[in-house]
Order: C-alpha cells, then sequence, then structure tokens
C-alpha cells in the first residue's frame, strides 16, 4: 500500500509525541511492505504565528483530500489570552467540522502492569475497558449565536447548546454498533433533568436503541456519570454523549488509566465509518508546554492513535495490531516514561515499541 499521511504536529510536545507515532508507521511500513508519505503543515498557535489563522483554508483543503491526518496538539501560553480574537483551539474545531468526523473514539483501558499508576485502588480497575463516543461537530462548541458584549450595562457573554436529530442519530447508532462488538451496553450520557437538548438526545437514543434488541440501554445523567466513572469505571461499556461532556469525561477517565499521555482517539465521519476513509487521529492530552523540549513526552498515546489510523482509514487490521501488541509487550518489560514513573525518554520508549513490533 501506497498512501500519503498528513501530519500536523501542531504545539509544545506535539512536534515530539507525532514524530515518534511516525517512526513506528515507518517500522510498520517497512516490515509489512507498505510506503506511508508524510506532508507536515501547520495548525495551531505556530499557525497563528506564520500566517495570522490556526489553520488555513488551504492546509484543510488538503487534509479532506488526504488518507488521513494525523495530529499532535495546539495551543500554550504565548497564545492563551482569553481577549484574543484568533486563538489555536480554533484550528482544531475548524478541522474537525471541515473534516465531517463527527464521532470520536476514545477507548480507555487500564493496563494490568499500570495498576499502581493509577490513583484508584487496584480493585475498582479490575476489567476496565470503556470505549467513549463522543458526538465532535455539534453542541455548544458550535452553536449559534455565540459571543460577548455589553446588556443592560453589564459585560455579557452566550453560547449555545444546539443539536439537530440527524447529529444525535448518527453518533448513537455508531455508539450501538460499536457495542455489539464489545459486551453489548450503551450508556447514553445527557443532561435531559435540565436541557432541551439533552431531552432531545433521550428521545432520539431511545428510539434507536429499538433497532438494537440485543444490546441494553441505560440513560445516565452527566453529573452520576462523572461519579460512576471513578466510583465503578468496570460499570461501563460504551458511553455515547455530546460534545461537551465528552471532551471532559474522557480527561476524567484517562486518570484511570495512570496517565492521559497513554490514549488514543479516533475522529470518524462517514466515509472512515463505511470502510476506509478520511479520519483525524489524535492523542487526547493537550500541549503539555511544561514539559515541551525536554524529551521526556510520552510517545504511547500519539503511537496508540496511530494504530487507529491503520485500522481505521487504511484498513490495516493487522498492521494495527502490531502496534498495539508492540505497546502492551513495552509496558509488561516495566518501559516507562517520566509521567509512568519511568525515567525513559520519549526517544528511547519509542525505540523499546519499535523493537517489539514483529515481522509480517
Amino acid at each position: 500500500m501506497n498512501v500519503n499521511l498528513i501530519l500536523l504536529p501542531g504545539d509544545g510536545i506535539g512536534p515530539e509525541v507525532v514524530g515518534a507515532a511516525v517512526q513506528v508507521l515507518e517500522a510498520v511500513a517497512s516490515k509489512y511492505g507498505h510506503t506511508f508519505s508524510f506532508l507536515e503543515y501547520l495548525i495551531g498557535g505556530c499557525s497563528i504565528d506564520r500566517y495570522g489563522t490556526a489553520l488555513t483554508d488551504e492546509i484543510l483543503a488538503d487534509c479532506k483530500s488526504a488518507a488521513a491526518v494525523l495530529l499532535g496538539a495546539v495551543g500554550g501560553p504565548k497564545w492563551d489570552d482569553p481577549q484574543a480574537k484568533v486563538r489555536p483551539e480554533q484550528g482544531l474545531l475548524a478541522l474537525r467540522k471541515g473534516m465531517g468526523v463527527f464521532a470520536n473514539l476514545r477507548p480507555v483501558r487500564v493496563h494490568p502492569s499500570l495498576v499502581d499508576v493509577s490513583p484508584l485502588k487496584p480493585e475498582k480497575l479490575a476489567g476496565v475497558d470503556v470505549l467513549v463516543v463522543r458526538e465532535l461537530t455539534g453542541g455548544l462548541y458550535f452553536g449559534q449565536p455565540k459571543g460577548r458584549g455589553i446588556r443592560d450595562g453589564h459585560e455579557w457573554a452566550v453560547d449555545t447548546l444546539e443539536y439537530y436529530d440527524y447529529e444525535i442519530r448518527r453518533v448513537v447508532d455508531l455508539a450501538f454498533r460499536l457495542a455489539r462488538g464489545r459486551r453489548n451496553r450503551v450508556a447514553s450520557v445527557d443532561k435531559a433533568n435540565v436541557l432541551e437538548s439533552s431531552r432531545l438526545w433521550r428521545k432520539i437514543a431511545s428510539e434507536v436503541s429499538a433497532g438494537y434488541p440485543d444490546v441494553a440501554l441505560e440513560h445516565v445523567l452527566v453529573d452520576t456519570a462523572s461519579m460512576r466513572l471513578v466510583a465503578n469505571p468496570a460499570g461501563f461499556d460504551v458511553v455515547v454523549t455530546e460534545n461537551m461532556f465528552g471532551d471532559i469525561l474522557t480527561d476524567e477517565a484517562s486518570v484511570l488509566a495512570g496517565s492521559m499521555g497513554l490514549l488514543p482517539s479516533a475522529s470518524l465521519g462517514e466515509a472512515s465509518l463505511s470502510g476506509v476513509g478520511p479520519g483525524l487521529y489524535e492523542p487526547i492530552h493537550g500541549s503539555a508546554p511544561d514539559i515541551a523540549g525536554k524529551g521526556i513526552a510520552n510517545p504511547i498515546g500519539a503511537v496508540l492513535s496511530a494504530a487507529l489510523l491503520l485500522r481505521y482509514s487504511l484498513g490495516l487490521e493487522q498492521e494495527a495490531l502490531a502496534i498495539e501488541g508492540a505497546v502492551d509487550q513495552a509496558l509488561v518489560a516495566g518501559c516507562r516514561t517520566v509521567d509512568l514513573g519511568g525515567k525513559l525518554t520519549t526517544h528511547q520508549m519509542t525505540y523499546e515499541i519499535i523493537q517489539r513490533i514483529p515481522e509480517r
């Protein structure tokens, strides 16, 4: 297979972890007889510095036509002025919307060799294997109107949380399909006791459920879900929720695994969900400016995101499993970066993973 992949390393540790993922992809390509070509572009703060915008139209167009996109992270103190009209996160939102990747898959699995790293008691972590499906292109981050101003002599701001039925239906339907390949349970998270958008969400989720009699549906209020993620995380299988709730809950869930540096994500649209098509892949962590340039960032989240890229956008399941297996073996062998209580650098951890990728 000969494909073109776009790299958007972004800011902070983004270039370091994306560089690690590229090394792993190149190792897989060599061992499995593929050719991956990489085109690197700017996004986020570095794009603001160069172009005055967090994502140019030209780069977005290239991303939409690429086989897949691998992203690092955006943002940092340099661009963190809340009064700024142009912010790094705008590039990320524009990328998701422009590529039409409406479903963000975030698997949360606690590796048995890392239970001592998590702040939760080991007995709480037994059997934890959660897949969060987050709606990604609607809700509060995209609703209109949004803005700030002066009203009745007071400073005022508004954000709009809106959803259409089809936006909810397609992501909930995906959650049910994914649950069929897992443990046949879906928890739909909302705030239906307060929000009209959540009442619509719950109605649509119930309608979708009727088409999957073999999958159990549970409605869970978001505040209850946040408590259960800590008190009984193994009780969840597939969790589906709207954009902002998913953003918050997945960061909370990352603590279960021991570090945000461990977790990947795949953002998919209609094409990639139908088999092979463009998707956006990124670790769930941020730009971590406090450790940027020190060479100690954990590359595993980015590396596992590359595995998801192989699986969903390129249809290379064997190669994806090879990467995931190599990561597992490295962790079992005691390979640890600083965030996991070890001493390995980004480069050393990447090397340990590559050494464990099997031949075809």
